[in-house]
């Protein structure tokens, strides 16, 4: 072969190298899908198990004070978990192992949320359990729309089950683990909600005080603030255009939900404002329909 057949043949022609470049971009294009796919299979997964522990939580709660459920926001003069000022989510620390953020909190009794820990305020610490990795309004582990002042949650208490009486200034429950007539497993605890929906004051764990349930965002069902409190989940609503009072279908028009049965359940964004309204409500004596 003589040295000009050699070099001719030693490397690739531009149609040669087109080829190369456009299967691997299919490839590519293949790929990406599945990669994505996967993601958010995993980003699924940990948030279903963020809302077991919290059922958990919840759970745990009551087995410490007699059945009682965890209250919507503490007075220091409330029962059982008096002798502070804060909110559901800060009542549930010490339940779901941030046994060291709640002890912080009870150094400023009056006001939970400001107090100091790791050199800065309470209310500034990130819970990992209490975010959705999913939740497009929420930038490491903050309200994208409000920056760095409060942490904020993915997942919203049913108010409906929680805060359903006025005692002391402070929203306590009617209900316990074993007084919920429709059940537990026809019962809401938590769902998923965007964590700062833009115009609000974002859903914050360490929010509010006592006299403060109406501007407590991490909530659903919370008929004393809201006029669609019985509103079916939003699905693909961007930040600027969610609504405060409802829960969010985070993961592909499916909300994640908690029971008070422990269990978590995948609800279609679908779901009748009917089977919705009535899964919130504990003791409405109404039979859930097949879409539940």
């Amino acid at each position: 072969m003589s040295p000009a057949q050699r070099k001719y043949r030693s490397g690739f022609t531009l149609i040669e190298l087109l080829v190369v470049i456009a299967i691997i971009a299919v490839l590519i294009g293949l790929l990406l899908p599945a990669v994505q796919k996967v993601r958010e299979a995993a980003a699924r997964s940990q948030c279903s198990n963020n809302l077991k522990q919290l059922g958990l939580g919840v759970q745990n709660y009551a087995s410490t004070f007699n059945g009682q459920l965890t209250p919507v926001t503490i007075a220091q003069n409330s029962s059982p978990a008096g002798q502070y000022n804060g909110s559901l989510h800060f009542t549930l620390l010490p339940y779901i192992e941030q046994n060291a953020l709640y002890a912080a909190g009870l150094t400023n009794a009056g006001s939970t949320w400001s107090a100091t820990i790791n050199g800065g305020q309470l209310c500034k610490q990130v819970v990992k359990t209490y975010l959705c990795p999913s939740d497009p309004t929420v930038n490491n582990g903050f309200p994208s729309n409000r920056g760095q002042d409060w942490a904020a949650t993915s997942y919203a208490a049913n108010y409906q089950l929680f805060g359903s009486t006025v005692s002391g200034n402070a929203r306590l429950p009617q209900f316990g683990v074993g007084n919920i007539p429709d059940g537990t497993s026809n019962t809401i605890a938590f769902c998923e909600k965007f964590g700062g929906c833009t115009g609000d004051n974002g859903s914050l764990w360490a929010y509010p005080g006592p006299a403060w349930a109406n501007q407590y965002d991490a909530l659903v069902g919370n008929s004393p603030a809201y006029g669609t409190w019985n509103q079916v989940p939003q699905n693909g609503v961007r930040q600027t255009a969610c609504d405060i009072g409802r829960a969010q279908a985070i993961h592909s028009a499916v909300c994640l939900s908690s029971l008070m049965d422990g269990s978590v359940r995948s609800l279609s964004s679908s779901i009748t404002q009917a089977t919705w309204q009535n899964a919130l409500t504990p003791a409405d004596g109404n039979v859930l329909a097949t879409d539940w």
